[in-house]
């Protein structure tokens, strides 16, 4: 759970320090600028506010790992739901108007995490998980985001905590580790398709190069 604050107040600051330029920038996220992706995560954090107020009665059916599905292909850009968030983005007009929704929507979901109880059920996505394994299944989604907003800026990185964590989940979800090598942040770019390996790094990935990219949805 705290680690969950944490990788968010990181991922909202370093919006918060971009400037006007930087929200036409390109993102690590195939087809989006900066300004799409945090739009995507103005509506991520509403997400997370409407979870966190929809208790479930019944047994979880997934946990922090088990959350995430692989698909086969990696995202192309062209997903009805992406291209919403294109359009979207661009309906704020000014990068003003998409710091202050994030910030105050943002700020409401950091608020709720806190107050939330670790073993409360929740249901997303028709799934059932406790509030402790949904917030911290997202500390990969802010790691990873936060990787995808400062891909091309000169800004600060996400929480080195967060990438070891979010690390250590993407091996449980490919059930093999990655070589000591990689630093944590070479592992989650590799192993979610965000680069493609160095000849060498594929060498040393073995047989799990074969397993990737890993794309999470």
């Amino acid at each position: 759970m705290d680690l969950f604050s944490r990788s968010w107040t990181a991922l909202r600051t370093a919006v918060a320090e971009l400037s006007d330029d930087d929200f036409a920038q390109p993102s690590g996220c195939t087809g989006w600028l900066v300004r799409d992706l945090v739009c995507h995560l103005i509506i991520d954090a509403q997400d997370v506010l409407i979870t966190l107020v929809t208790p479930a009665e019944t047994e979880p059916t997934r946990d922090a790992v088990t959350y995430w599905d692989v698909a086969e292909t990696p995202p192309t850009g062209d997903d009805p739901l992406d291209a919403l968030i294109v359009r979207l983005a661009a309906a704020y007009k000014e990068p003003r108007l998409l710091k202050f929704h994030l910030d105050d929507v943002g700020s409401a979901a950091g608020r709720a995490a806190e107050l939330a109880e670790p073993g409360l059920h929740v249901s997303t996505r028709d799934e059932v998980l406790t509030a402790g394994d949904y917030l911290s299944a997202y500390v990969l989604e802010w790691t990873l985001h936060h990787l995808d907003l400062v891909a091309h800026l000169p800004a600060a990185e996400p929480p080195a905590e967060g990438l070891a964590r979010s690390r250590e989940m993407l091996e449980k979800i490919a059930r093999a580790a990655f070589p000591a090598s990689f630093s944590d942040k070479d592992a989650l770019l590799v192993g979610t398709g965000r680069r493609a390996p160095t000849d060498a790094e594929r060498a040393e990935l073995g047989e799990l190069a074969a397993k990737l990219p890993l794309v999470l949805g």
